[in-house]
Formats: C-alpha cells, sequence, structure tokens
C-alpha cells in the first residue's frame, strides 16, 4: 500500500512562503496522481492542487492560482508544494493524497482520492 509522509509547514507571516513536501514509499509516483489538500478548522476539506502520475497536467483552486506551484522529483518519489504570498486564510492542515486515476483535470476532489498522508500544519499569522 503507497505510504505517504507530508513536511514542511509551520508558522509565517503573511506575504511569506512555504515549501511543502509528500514524499511516497512502498510504490512508485508514477502510478499515481497526487494532490494537495487543506482543512481548516469548521471547515471542509478543500482541494487545492493536483499533478497528473506524468507531470504534464496540474490545476489550483481559484483561491490560490498564482500563489502556489506543484512540481514533483521523480527521482525521490516526491511533490512539492510551493506556497507564495500567503495569507492568514490559507490556516489549515495541509494533506497531500494519491489517486489511482493518474489524471489532474480540474482541482482535486477528495473522494477520487485513494492514499492519504497524515497532514502538516500550515499557519499564517503575524
Amino acid at each position: 500500500q503507497l505510504h505517504l509522509v507530508e513536511s514542511g509547514g509551520g508558522l509565517v507571516q503573511p506575504g511569506g512562503s512555504l515549501r511543502l513536501a509528500c514524499a511516497a514509499s512502498r510504490f512508485s509516483l508514477d502510478f499515481y496522481a497526487i494532490g494537495w489538500f487543506r482543512q481548516a478548522p469548521g471547515k471542509e476539506r478543500e482541494g487545492v492542487s493536483c499533478i497528473s502520475s506524468s507531470g504534464g497536467n496540474t490545476d489550483y483552486a481559484d483561491s490560490v492560482k498564482g500563489r502556489f506551484t506543484i512540481s514533483t522529483d521523480t527521482a525521490n518519489d516526491t511533490v512539492f508544494l510551493q506556497m507564495t504570498s500567503l495569507k492568514p486564510e490559507d490556516t489549515a492542515i495541509y494533506y497531500c493524497a494519491a489517486a489511482s486515476h493518474r489524471g489532474c483535470g480540474g482541482p482535486p476532489l477528495a473522494h477520487e482520492y485513494e492514499y492519504w498522508g497524515q497532514g502538516t500544519q500550515v499557519t499564517v499569522s503575524s
């Protein structure tokens, strides 16, 4: 079974940047699309970004377009989410997830993803 571990979360001031990492083990990411999701207290889980298994397709939620960038390091089976111009409303637990359907044709939908990491906290506050 695919195992995912997120890292890179923390406390950052508004306007700052963080880079999250999602490291996969037990299976290669060549066979999975990867999505990033976030969940703030009292809110539903939101699909933030995804990347297809080939790396050729990416997509973003409107709320993060132009500020977040998803990328993959295939040699190390790691997917990154570079977050810039962070806002307090970006505060949430961020999760990465893997989908065997391999595609990314819009902001990711949680029910399409089979494997999930444990999450990493991102707090944007002055």
